[in-house]
């Protein structure tokens, strides 16, 4: 502990002299004889070094020899700053202990950070999104068991069976927001913990960077501080040079053994990665690898909805069940129809209906037209009309019967690839003159009677819907 009467540049030459004492003569010359005492403020000791090379080399080789000789002489609570002289021989005052932290999607440059185990912890930028939550991940029989395992890592991350924990689906399930929304809720319950989020791809290309910069030590040491390391589509890793797969193995490896927690998201499960090193693919399979599905007809209907409350959009029931029938692949591609729905709406000038929400369709989504029989047409009009099929199919001519038969002509017409003669045949025993009769007299009923017009808007809907 360092003396009232003593000076920090006293202090410091004491702390030499045991340096010297652990170190060889040509190790001491080189590394420790040139750092020059700045001061020191009963916080904080100044010192200035030659080069940035110099501090990475005490760093990374003398820190548990260091740490405890400044402790002693000047205090536990001490921590440092550096100085490291300019192009122009000038020193730059007041570098704190650390050098800035590259933002992760910087891939200019990546530097071990400058820091002394025990004497002050950094904060890395985590490169979450923060709109990435669970609150807004919808849950659903697709999602729950990943959803599930997820709340369960961050409550304790990296003490569960579940590390590394893998997940994996097809590309717009959600694996991103599901991974950044675990990463979020972690630095929320463990701020003191060390959260990043990076994908394959600029892994990759910061570990690139690294190597020409002939920093590779100095990339792997940075990615061994994370506490929870999040990597998003790890199956970019295929393929790629060995010397990237034995950088990321080697922090793999550190953190996993470390206690840290590994999330990585993939669109194929382990077994189907290729031109991976055996190793690498072992250890992805040490946790759970969990997988996300395509949303099920009831978890779709709540994403539209809770889409459409962000949008600020009130759908009608016809249009949401509309959309949960007949989008099949993905998240995403049901917030691009919405947004083109509303889009429409907005800018066009029209009301959202069940007319509006299929033209949009069309155009993201590649709708199989559904076969539709003259025998389904029949028994939904008699349904909705109330009428006996028996009835339907006798030789009454009652007003509601007649017009019966001529709604579902029309209906036959519109939408089977049935001959007018087979549809008359099938319906009445009529030939296809009736048909046509019909089909106009359908027409001018829609044209002049509004309510008409809606009974039909039903029953077509009815008979798309099967």
């Amino acid at each position: 502990m360092i003396a009232n009467t003593a000076t920090y540049s006293d202090v410091w030459q004491n702390c030499l002299a045991q340096i010297k004492k652990q170190t060889t003569e040509e190790e001491f010359v080189k590394w420790f004889k040139p750092i020059v005492p700045l001061g020191y403020d009963g916080k904080t000791l100044r010192l200035r070094l030659p080069s940035e090379d110099c501090v990475f080399h005490i760093e990374r080789h003398y820190i548990p020899s260091l740490r405890p000789i400044i402790y002693e002489h000047f205090g536990n609570n001490t921590s440092l700053r550096y100085s490291v002289p300019s192009a122009d021989s000038q020193p730059v005052a007041e570098v704190v202990n650390t050098p800035r932290i590259p933002d992760p999607q910087d891939t200019t440059k990546i530097k071990n950070p400058f820091v002394i185990p025990g004497i002050k912890r950094l904060e890395i930028p985590s490169q979450l999104n923060p709109n990435y939550t669970f609150d807004n991940f919808i849950e659903g029989e697709c999602n729950r068991l990943v959803r599930s395992v997820g709340l369960a890592v961050s409550v304790a991350p990296g003490k569960t069976a579940y590390n590394p924990l893998y997940i994996f689906g097809d590309s717009g399930l959600g694996k991103t927001h599901l991974a950044q929304a675990i990463g979020m809720d972690i630095k929320q319950r463990h701020p003191e913990l060390q959260v990043l989020y990076v994908s394959m791809n600029k892994f990759q290309a910061q570990y690139t960077t690294a190597v020409l910069n002939k920093e590779p030590n100095d990339f792997i040491n940075f990615y061994q501080m994370i506490d929870v390391l999040i990597i998003d589509d790890i199956q970019e890793l295929s393929g790629n040079k060995s010397s990237t797969q034995n950088a990321f193995f080697n922090i793999f490896n550190h953190l996993h053994l470390s206690g840290k927690q590994l999330i990585l998201t993939s669109d194929k499960r382990p077994s189907e990665l290729s031109d991976i090193n055996d190793r690498l693919l072992t250890r992805f399979k040490w946790g759970l690898a969990a997988e996300l599905t395509q949303p099920d007809y009831d978890t779709k209907v709540k994403i539209i909805r809770n889409k459409a409350m962000k949008l600020n959009a009130e759908l009608p029931e016809e249009v949401i069940q509309y959309f949960a029938e007949n989008i099949n692949a993905n998240v995403r591609e049901i917030e691009g129809v919405l947004s083109a729905l509303v889009a429409h709406s907005k800018y066009m000038n029209r009301k959202i209906s069940i007319t509006l929400a299929k033209e949009v369709l069309k155009m993201y989504v590649k709708i199989s037209p559904k076969e539709i029989s003259i025998e389904n047409i029949r028994k939904i009009v008699c349904e909705y009309l109330n009428i006996d099929e028996a009835v339907f199919d006798s030789p009454k001519r009652t007003r509601e019967v007649a017009q019966a038969r001529q709604i579902a002509m029309y209906l036959c017409k519109q939408h089977t690839k049935s001959p007018l003669s087979a549809i008359g045949a099938a319906i009445g025993g009529k030939n296809h003159a009736t048909v046509l009769h019909a089909c106009k007299a359908v027409c001018n009923l829609m044209e002049t009677d509004k309510s008409f017009l809606q009974m039909m808007e039903e029953i077509e809907r009815r008979v798309l819907a099967k």
